[in-house]
């Protein structure tokens, strides 16, 4: 699978909209075929920053999101409210699904 994680700083005027404002992004994304999951947590020590975790069946799949319309989209009118460009790390890594995390195992 194509696995992404990228942290996005927003603007402090828009931060508490940035739900609102990457929606139709998100949606649109999740609706693809090969999306594995896409999903946005807040930053707990910077609340104007967002962590993007997202997911692809395999290289297929990554390339017909970048090459999407809302890709396309989104990379017209995210920018304007970010404070600065996002980092991103992109892996392909074996597997299509979380994996546990053994040393935090849940005991019954």
């Amino acid at each position: 699978m194509i696995f992404i994680t990228a942290r996005f700083p927003v603007q402090p005027k828009y931060a508490d909209d940035w739900p609102d404002l990457s929606r139709a992004f998100t949606e649109a994304t999740r609706a693809e075929d090969g999306c594995l999951w896409f999903f946005w947590s807040r930053e707990v020590d910077d609340p104007h920053s967002y962590v993007l975790v997202e997911a692809f069946r395999d290289g297929e799949a990554g390339a017909a999101h970048v090459n999407s319309e809302h890709f396309r989209r989104a990379t017209e009118d995210l920018p304007r409210y970010l404070a600065a460009t996002p980092k991103i790390i992109n892996a392909e890594v074996d597997g299509t699904d979380w994996s546990e995390l053994g040393e935090l195992a849940v005991r019954d």
